[in-house]
């Protein structure tokens, strides 16, 4: 699962990426590479779009970085 995440989180940041491109320069760098509507175009945005829903999905809120035992975690 750890692959997983870490590709959906790649493709995330992808996303976020390009929707700032967007906002700011309004220029759409994924239909200019694969064209406006193409079936190409729709997989990259279908790809985000299921990264982002895995990543919802899978959270985990309380995670512990510290190597730490659950008798000395403080939240």
């Amino acid at each position: 699962m750890h692959i997983v995440r870490m590709i959906a989180y790649a493709l995330v940041i992808t996303g976020a990426v390009v929707w700032g491109i967007v906002g700011f320069f309004d220029y759409n760098i994924v239909a200019a590479l694969f064209g406006d509507g193409s079936i190409l175009s729709r997989i990259v945005y279908s790809l985000v779009g299921i990264s982002g829903i895995t990543l919802l999905a899978t959270n985990e809120f309380e995670e512990c970085y510290c190597n730490c035992s659950e008798e000395t975690k403080h939240y």
